[in-house]
């Protein structure tokens, strides 16, 4: 069995814990065994899952790796953690605030020979997999994604491209390579609302 971590108990990591307490029958995640969760908050036990340090998740020599489902500006300081402490990683994307952070963590990654893996569970979905099919050989023209959610704390999660990350990577891996061609930002603070809109061309413009 191989020994796991939950870091952050938000959805995300409430989800990672339901999940490896109750894998899926004849999955890889069989072969998890969930040995705690940290979280800077009290709780006690979650689901028969007891939460552990930071410090004695990072010295147990049991665990063998981490999910980290911390807010985004927390993840780079906490892959080097776990990084250094010798465990592989799995982290809710985005990795780092900056692409210079995120390259230096795979090196990190590559010169401990640990796995660092950043998760983005929608490419996995069936929907999604349906979606790559229906465009698959054919030239994007011209198109649209609008998407909407709630304010962000850009102290916690970055600037609010990293709230559409997702969404780009939807892109990316359906059209390949984007450039920005231009993006504008509106706010209007007296309404609590924040609209980015970014123009994108593929390689073949």
């Amino acid at each position: 069995m191989f020994g796991t971590v939950v870091v952050g108990v938000g959805i995300a990591g409430l989800a990672r814990i339901r999940d490896l307490m109750n894998p899926m029958p004849s999955s890889p995640s069989e072969h998890l065994k969930l040995l705690g969760f940290v979280s800077r908050r009290s709780f006690g036990n979650i689901n028969e899952a007891k939460q552990i340090s930071l410090e004695d998740a990072l010295r147990s020599k049991e665990i063998h790796a981490a999910f980290i489902s911390t807010e985004n500006r927390s993840h780079e300081e906490t892959i080097r953690m776990f990084l250094e402490a010798g465990k592989h990683v799995l982290v809710e994307y985005p990795m780092a605030l900056s692409a210079k952070a995120a390259h230096e963590l795979w090196e990190m990654a590559e010169q401990k020979d640990k796995v660092l893996h950043v998760e983005h569970i929608e490419l996995l979905t069936e929907e999604y997999k349906q979606l790559k099919k229906e465009v698959a050989g054919k030239d994007l023209v011209k198109g649209t994604l609008h998407f909407t959610g709630h304010v962000l704390d850009e102290n916690k999660t970055g600037f609010p491209a990293f709230s559409g990350i997702a969404r780009l990577t939807w892109l990316i891996d359906l059209f390949g390579d984007l450039t920005v061609t231009s993006a504008t930002r509106v706010k209007q603070k007296d309404k609590n609302y924040s609209r980015m809109t970014v123009h994108f061309q593929t390689a073949n413009e």
